[in-house]
């Protein structure tokens, strides 16, 4: 069969007659009683807020840079750091929430969050201790 270019103008007349038609307008629409079909995430269920937090604390005290100096003097503590993570998993607004009462600690602490890297996605501001603690060397 050969395509001619009156076919396409038939095909929307017959449309336009069968939408337009006395019948189609009469008939109420189709609602369906049976329940909707389960939705299922097409992704597997991810790690729990918890694990994701310790795996953020995890990598920021891996990156931490104890200072030098901090080192020599035997100076320890904890900083409370409290920053967001971006879309591209970075941490970004990071500032220190609890000093340690040392500056050049709490920006090791700052720095440690950069260095981290990608990070898991958390949604909002979270706060993550980092600890400087000297270790006794073994001699």
């Amino acid at each position: 069969m050969r395509w001619s270019r009156s076919r396409p103008r038939a095909a929307g007349a017959l449309l336009a007659a069968l939408l337009l038609s006395p019948a189609a307008a009469a008939d109420p629409p189709v609602v369906s009683a049976a329940p909707p079909a389960a939705f299922e995430d097409a992704l597997p269920v991810g790690p729990s807020l918890e694990a994701r937090l310790a795996e953020i604390r995890r990598r920021v005290q891996a990156a931490l840079v104890y200072p030098p100096v901090a080192r020599l003097r035997e100076q320890g503590g904890e900083v409370i750091v409290s920053f967001e993570i971006g879309p591209d998993r970075r941490a970004r607004g990071i500032r220190t929430r609890v000093s340690s009462g040392r500056a050049s600690l709490d920006r090791a602490a700052e720095r440690a969050v950069r260095r981290a890297g990608e990070l898991p996605w958390v949604y909002g501001r979270i706060e993550v201790p980092v600890r400087f603690a000297l270790v006794p060397s073994r001699r």
